[in-house]
């Protein structure tokens, strides 16, 4: 293989690299951001099964993530405490974009859910959001 094509596939390489890099699972990084369900007074537990999400010091205490990729939202309404809910808003179907003063906001049409339990705390939607599972284990958060 001449130079000039080595440095190619190498350059290439270090490209997709970079971009599956880039597409990891961290959240949307806006702060807005489960062997237990979710709707467990605290997913603790064991066991290393699922999709890392984040590290437990990504989760706001008094707020949440949310993983676009995964349609999911992790929230820690207290130290310690961590909840996973559907990001997909039950009115419309819509995903929720942000997580603040307590609640899981949807953009579409003004529908807010608790951060504790999913409720909704306004409407349009008159379901909850469904819980999801997740694992908390050493410091990780991760799909059950």
């Amino acid at each position: 293989m001449d130079a000039r094509r080595r440095a190619v596939l190498t350059a290439t390489t270090a490209g997709a690299a970079a971009l599956v890099t880039g597409c990891g699972s961290s959240g949307d990084g806006g702060g807005d951001t489960e062997s237990s369900p979710a709707s467990s007074p605290s997913a603790t537990g064991g066991g290393d099964g699922g999709t890392e999400l984040a590290r437990t010091s990504d989760i706001p205490v008094g707020g949440g993530t949310i993983f676009k990729e995964r349609k999911i939202v992790v929230t820690q309404p207290e130290e310690g405490e961590f909840k996973a809910f559907s990001a997909v808003c039950t009115h419309a179907g819509c995903l929720v974009t942000k997580v603040a003063d307590g609640t899981i906001d949807c953009p579409c049409h003004g529908s807010r859910f608790s951060i504790t339990d999913a409720a909704v705390e306004a409407g349009p939607a008159t379901r909850p959001l469904p819980a999801e599972r997740i694992t908390v284990s050493g410091g990780v958060v991760r799909t059950a």
